[in-house]
């Protein structure tokens, strides 16, 4: 680990890839408009393994584990420092010693309170609008949510990392605060902006921090035009409510990134739908071997990538189109290496 920036009653923000990219849109949106800069990285030692590794033109490009990176922003008012965690990957085992690691160097930079954000799958339509659901670790942070009227999550679990990193968190005394998303299930691989904006908005009220959401509603609009145009051509297609087909699609291709995100109390099921419809171009996590980009698209990636290297503010509309591609997962050691200090 480099030195430890000195920061001012700093909280801790934390998310992973998940359904919808909820969590991972939310804080990339968070290091694009607050300008954020990488402190710290480290290796979850063996508890990542490698399941894959890149070609490129043909040649094998060297293996290695998930990356996982610290951000800071220092806030002019001097009130609440922030310190965003974006890990690559959930480890499959040792999801408790991982925390543990995590909170140990949060508490070394001082840190006061520790926010996680996540999804909720439900029976929702895209047009509906999204809720956010809110848990804490203690009393008072129940109460403080109540406060903003943002709805408490009464019973239910919290799945994966978003939730037992709360909990190792209350185990050393720092309070915590889970923000989840409400989202189509029937969606649940799509990118689904909505959610990541209703988090946002819960956020800022939670911490008096200004961000511009203008950008992330606006991707939140056009995808949810473009899910609800698909699902009303699913419906007419097939007859019925595309959610009364849920149970019949086949779940065993899920990504294991989304597996353990499922929190609920509405008794939707505890598996993520697979969604079917990756030809209609609203943007899929890559996860596959290389595949061609056409010039034109590879063009306007790089001219994206050389606007957000002079102005991290304009790191959204990058993320916002590789996510239309299918393509962040392809670049996405070199989008977050756009918030290291290059002084």
């Amino acid at each position: 680990m480099p030195d430890i920036p000195k920061l001012t009653h700093p909280w801790f923000v934390a998310v992973w890839p998940g359904m919808g990219h909820v969590a991972l849109n939310a804080g990339v949106y968070l290091l694009a408009k607050l300008g954020m800069t990488a402190v710290a990285e480290f290796e979850g030692g063996e508890l990542f393994d490698v399941s894959q590794v890149e070609v490129k033109g043909g040649v094998i490009q060297p293996a290695r584990r998930p990356r996982n990176r610290f951000f800071v922003w220092t806030d002019p008012a001097k009130r609440h420092d922030l310190v965003v965690f974006l890990g690559e990957a959930q480890p499959p085992v040792g999801k408790f010693p991982f925390c543990r690691q995590v909170i140990d160097y949060a508490r070394e930079l001082g840190i006061e309170r520790v926010i996680t954000f996540a999804a909720m799958a439900t029976d929702m339509r895209p047009e509906h609008p999204s809720r956010v659901f809110g848990a804490a670790t203690d009393e008072d942070g129940v109460a403080e949510l109540r406060r903003l009227d943002i709805t408490i999550l009464e019973e239910g679990n919290i799945g994966g990392l978003n939730g037992v990193l709360l909990g190792v968190a209350a185990a050393v005394g720092l309070r915590g605060t889970c923000f989840l998303g409400e989202m189509p299930q029937v969606f649940a691989q799509v990118p689904f902006p909505k959610a990541s904006l209703t988090i946002l908005e819960a956020f800022t009220l939670l911490t008096d921090v200004g961000v511009d959401l203008e950008e992330l509603a606006e991707q939140a609009r056009a995808v949810e035009d473009q899910l609800g145009e698909l699902l009303s051509r699913v419906e007419d297609q097939y007859g019925v409510p595309s959610g009364q087909a849920e149970d019949e699609v086949d779940d065993e291709d899920e990504d294991e990134d989304d597996e353990d995100e499922v929190v609920t109390d509405f008794g939707a099921d505890e598996i993520e739908v697979e969604s079917a419809h990756e030809q209609e171009g609203i943007g899929y996590r890559y996860e596959g071997p290389d595949e061609p980009v056409s010039p034109s698209s590879v063009h306007r990636i790089e001219e994206l990538f050389a606007r957000a290297a002079t102005d991290r503010t304009k790191a959204f509309e990058l993320k916002r189109e590789l996510d239309r591609l299918g393509l962040f997962k392809r670049y996405e050691d070199r989008f977050l290496d756009l918030f290291k200090n290059h002084e």
